[in-house]
C-alpha cells in the first residue's frame, strides 16, 4: 500500500511539472489507473514470453508465408485468452504467393572446404538438388558491360560485387538517444530544414532507383538465358551480418528466376579476391522453397477491449505493429518486439480492470515489408481511400492510432507528425514517465511504417520514439533479426508507455485533435 501512495504521488508531481509552453489545455490524468498499469506492466509483465513466441515458435514471419500464418493463428488466440472480444483474422485484400525455406546450405568447396554464410532470397525458386559448380564474378554496372560475358556463365555459378567495401568500424553497435539528440528533436520544427546545394532531391533518387531495378532485372534475365546455375549476391553488413530481401515479385504470375542466395559480405568477398586472382573456385549449394498459390490473399490481426461509455463506446482508439517479417532471422526488432509490446498493453489494461469509455481495437498488420499493405488495405476497407478521399462512417470515430516499428529499444517519446495541437496533449502524457527515460514530444515527422496509412486519410496516426540500440546497425533486415537482441526492460517500459497513452486516449472526454484533411493522391 505504501509503494502504490509513493507511486502516486510520483505521479502527481510529474503531472505538476509537465512543460507549460506547450500545454494549452489540461489533460485529466488519471493518477491511480497510471499506477496500476505500471504495477502491472512492471512487476507482472508478460511481454518476452510474447516475444519468445512470436520469434522463436512461431519463426520467420515472411508475407503470406506458413510462418506468417502460425503467428496469425497465435495472436488471435492469445488476445482472446487476455481477455479481448472479437478476435479475428480478417483479410485486407489481394497480395500475393506465399513462399517458405524448407532447405538451405551453401558452402566453397574449392580451393579447399569453408561453410559459407547465406540464405536464398525471397521467392526465390529452389535449386533441384545439390550443385557444386564453379564460380564466374560478374561485375557489371550497365548493360553494355554485360557484353564480355556472353557464353560464359552456362553451369556456373555467378558471384555478384559487394555494395561497398568493409572498413573497421569504432562505434558501438547498439546507442540510446542522448539528451542532446532528444532536446534537438524536441526543438525541431514540423518540416526539416531544406537539404544542403547538391543533394539529389527525391525524384532524382526515384530515378536513381528505377534505374538500378532495371539493371538487376536485366541482368537476371541475362544470367538465366546464358544458363547460370544460381546466383550469389550481396546487399551489405558486416562480421557475419547481412541484409535481406526478395529476389523475385511475389506476384502470382511473377516470371521465373534463378535461385539465388544473399551472402554474408566477408564471404561473398573471399570467393570475390580468390576468382580474381585467377584461383579456380567452386561452390556447393542447394535450397528447396515452397510457393503457395491457393490463397494469395493478406491478413490482419484484430481484436478489442470495448468501449463503457453509453456515449462514447462506439469511438475507437486504436494500437499496433506489422506481424510480418524478413526470412532470414525470426523478425524479433521487426517488428516481433512492437506486436509483443502492443499485445502487452491491452493486456495490461485488462489485467489491471480498467474501463475505458472508448473502445480500443488492436490491428497486428500483415505484409508491411512491401509496402505496408496490412494497413493501409485496412484503412481504405475501413475509413478512407486516400486515392478520393471519400470517408467512410467509420472514418469520424476513430480517435487515434499509436504505432511502435523501430526496434526493441524503450520509448523515448513520441512523433506528433506535424499535429500541433496533439503535442501539448502528448507532453502532459509523458509527463508521469519521465523516471522511465520517456520525455520527449517533436512536431517531426517520421515515415515508413503503419501510423502512415492512417495520416494519408487525414486521420491522427503516430509512432513512438524508441532508442535505435542495435536496429540501424545490426538487425533491420538482416539473419541477425533474432530473440537474444531484444532488451526484457525496455519492452516492460515500452508496454507501460503504450497502455498509458492508449488508455488516456480512450479516456478523454473529445478525441485527439486532428490535422486539415488531405488532398486525394493518385497512386504512382
Amino acid at each position: 500500500m505504501l509503494k502504490q501512495q509513493l507511486t502516486l504521488l510520483t505521479l502527481a508531481g510529474a503531472l505538476a511539472l509537465a512543460p507549460a509552453a506547450r500545454a494549452q489545455t489540461t489533460e485529466k490524468l488519471d493518477a491511480a489507473a497510471l499506477a496500476k498499469i505500471r504495477e502491472e506492466g512492471l512487476n507482472r509483465s508478460q511481454v518476452m514470453a510474447t516475444a519468445f513466441y512470436l520469434t522463436d515458435v512461431c519463426g520467420p514471419r515472411l508475407a503470406n508465408s506458413d510462418g506468417l500464418k502460425r503467428a496469425n493463428e497465435w495472436t488471435k488466440s492469445q488476445l482472446t485468452k487476455f481477455g479481448l472480444t472479437g478476435a479475428s483474422i480478417e483479410p485486407w485484400g489481394d497480395f500475393g504467393r506465399g513462399w517458405d525455406i524448407e532447405k538451405s546450405y551453401v558452402a566453397m568447396t574449392a580451393p579447399y572446404y569453408h561453410t559459407l554464410i547465406g540464405a536464398p532470397k525471397a521467392w526465390t525458386p529452389g535449386t533441384a538438388g545439390a550443385l557444386r559448380k564453379p564460380v564466374v564474378y560478374v561485375k557489371a554496372t550497365s548493360e553494355a558491360e554485360l557484353e564480355p560475358f556472353k557464353g560464359q556463365l552456362r553451369d556456373k555459378i555467378v558471384v555478384l560485387p559487394v555494395p561497398a567495401p568493409l572498413k573497421p568500424s569504432f562505434e558501438p553497435d547498439a546507442k540510446r538517444y542522448s539528451d542532446e539528440e532528444l532536446k534537438k528533436l524536441a526543438e525541431a520544427p514540423a518540416k526539416p530544414a531544406a537539404p544542403a546545394a547538391g543533394t539529389p532531391t527525391d525524384a532524382e533518387r526515384l530515378a536513381t532507383r528505377k534505374a538500378q531495378a532495371a539493371l538487376r532485372t536485366r541482368m537476371a534475365e541475362f544470367f538465366q538465358t546464358e544458363g547460370a546455375a544460381a546466383v550469389l549476391s550481396n546487399r551489405g553488413g558486416t562480421d557475419g551480418t547481412f541484409n535481406t530481401s526478395n529476389g523475385a515479385p511475389y506476384a502470382a504470375d511473377a516470371k521465373p528466376v534463378l535461385p539465388e542466395l544473399e551472402m554474408s559480405t566477408e564471404d561473398q568477398l573471399r570467393l570475390i579476391r580468390l576468382v580474381e586472382a585467377g584461383v579456380p573456385v567452386e561452390v556447393e549449394l542447394e535450397t528447396k522453397t515452397r510457393f503457395q498459390n491457393q490463397d494469395l490473399k493478406g491478413y490482419n490481426v484484430v481484436a478489442e477491449i470495448p468501449g463503457t461509455d453509453k456515449k462514447l463506446k462506439n469511438e475507437v482508439v486504436m494500437l499496433g505493429g506489422h506481424l510480418d517479417s524478413w526470412h532470414a532471422a525470426t523478425g524479433a526488432t521487426d517488428n516481433a518486439a512492437g506486436c509483443a509490446v502492443m499485445m502487452e498493453a491491452v493486456r495490461i489494461l485488462q489485467a489491471s480492470g480498467l474501463k475505458p469509455r472508448r473502445t480500443i481495437r488492436i490491428a497486428l498488420w500483415g505484409e508491411e515489408e512491401q509496402g505496408l499493405h496490412g494497413s493501409r488495405g485496412y484503412v481504405k476497407n475501413h475509413f478512407a481511400d486516400p486515392a478520393t478521399m471519400v470517408l467512410l462512417p467509420a472514418h469520424e470515430k476513430l480517435s487515434a492510432y499509436f504505432n511502435l516499428d523501430n526496434g526493441g529499444g524503450k520509448i523515448r517519446g513520441i512523433y506528433a507528425q506535424g499535429n500541433e495541437a496533439a503535442a501539448p496533449i502528448f507532453t502532459q502524457w509523458l509527463a508521469p514517465f519521465a523516471d522511465l527515460g520517456a520525455t520527449t514530444v517533436t512536431l517531426r515527422n517520421t515515415g515508413s511504417t503503419d501510423h502512415i496509412a492512417f495520416d494519408a486519410v487525414g486521420l491522427p496516426g503516430f509512432q513512438f520514439i524508441q532508442d535505435g540500440l542495435d536496429y540501424g546497425s545490426r538487425t533491420h533486415h538482416t539473419n541477425q533479426d533474432t530473440y537474444d537482441r531484444l532488451v526484457p526492460e525496455d519492452l516492460k517500459q515500452a508496454s507501460v508507455v503504450v497502455a498509458s497513452f492508449v488508455y488516456n486516449a480512450a479516456m478523454r472526454d473529445q478525441k485527439l485533435p486532428r490535422k486539415a484533411l488531405p488532398a486525394a493522391v493518385k497512386p504512382q
